[in-house]
């Protein structure tokens, strides 16, 4: 991508940011706004961003990002695990905004499952519909979403795809085994795609973070005050904005021939190749 304007390099590009109401997704869409781009903010239900006190409507979130970094916005709502719902947002994106120029695909997570977060204590006794929502909403959600952007960035040779994955996928662990699997195949899948994609010159890169102080991650598990702290030491739960910003790197001009990867973002938690 060439840089338009020094500040905003990202100007007269387009972005969308899947899981974008709250959270991380949220912080990915207020981090592309900034750099200039205009932003397509999905989300899977309207009143996501206030299930765990980050926000209010989707539409609030689309319009606020938008007002403050003074881009346009399109709030998109759709169940990214369907196919239909996939063609129809990544549609309504490219006529209301224009082409995709960056895609960060950040829907999934480890509450996925029907009736609430699934037993992430024994990969035996996990009820097969629950490992079913977890795995769709990560990895199913990944791949049908990016081949449907992918397919117009090869049109037109140019693109960034910024995929979600976490440290679980890289380690596994007994708590969770079903979600580590999951996003284990979505690091996979961006190696693959990056592999496939570089004669169009889209890069295809994947965010891993650890432990991360989202109204989710507080609200769903008991959190260790003394980790809470955001200086003097690695051995702490990341702010928002410390992973959020790798976005820039993964979609801005540094990136350019930086594909394949998966960076993890949680002061070296893990101390081993990915």
């Amino acid at each position: 991508m060439t840089a338009t304007d020094g500040a905003r390099p990202l100007a007269g590009r387009v972005a969308l940011v899947t899981g974008a109401g709250r959270g991380l997704g949220r912080a990915f869409a207020e981090r592309l706004a900034a750099l200039g781009a205009d932003v397509a903010i999905h989300g899977m239900r309207e009143h996501g961003p206030a299930e765990f006190g980050e926000g209010t409507t989707l539409t609030a979130v689309a319009e606020d990002v938008g007002r403050t970094f003074g881009v346009r916005t399109l709030r998109l709502l759709g169940d990214l695990t369907l196919s239909a719902d996939v063609a129809r947002v990544v549609a309504a994106a490219t006529r209301d905004l224009g082409p995709i120029d960056v895609l960060v695909h950040n829907a999934g997570g480890d509450i996925a499952a029907r009736g609430g977060k699934p037993d992430p204590n024994d990969v035996v006794l996990i009820r097969e519909e629950d490992v079913r929502a977890v795995l769709d909403r990560n990895l199913l959600s990944t791949i049908l979403t990016c081949q449907a952007v992918a397919r117009g960035m090869m049109e037109r040779r140019r693109g960034r795809i910024v995929t979600i994955g976490s440290t679980a996928g890289s380690r596994g662990r007994t708590k969770g085994a079903i979600y580590a699997v999951a996003k284990a195949g979505v690091a996979h899948f961006t190696r693959c795609l990056a592999d496939q994609l570089r004669p169009y010159e889209v890069t295809v890169n994947c965010i891993a973070p650890g432990e991360t102080r989202t109204g989710r991650f507080l609200s769903s598990r008991p959190v260790d005050d003394g980790r809470m702290v955001e200086g003097g030491t690695l051995d702490r739960i990341a702010t928002i904005d410390e992973v959020a910003r790798v976005v820039d790197v993964f979609a801005g001009p540094l990136g350019a021939f930086v594909s394949g990867q998966v960076l993890r973002v949680d002061g070296a938690g893990q101390g081993w190749p990915a």
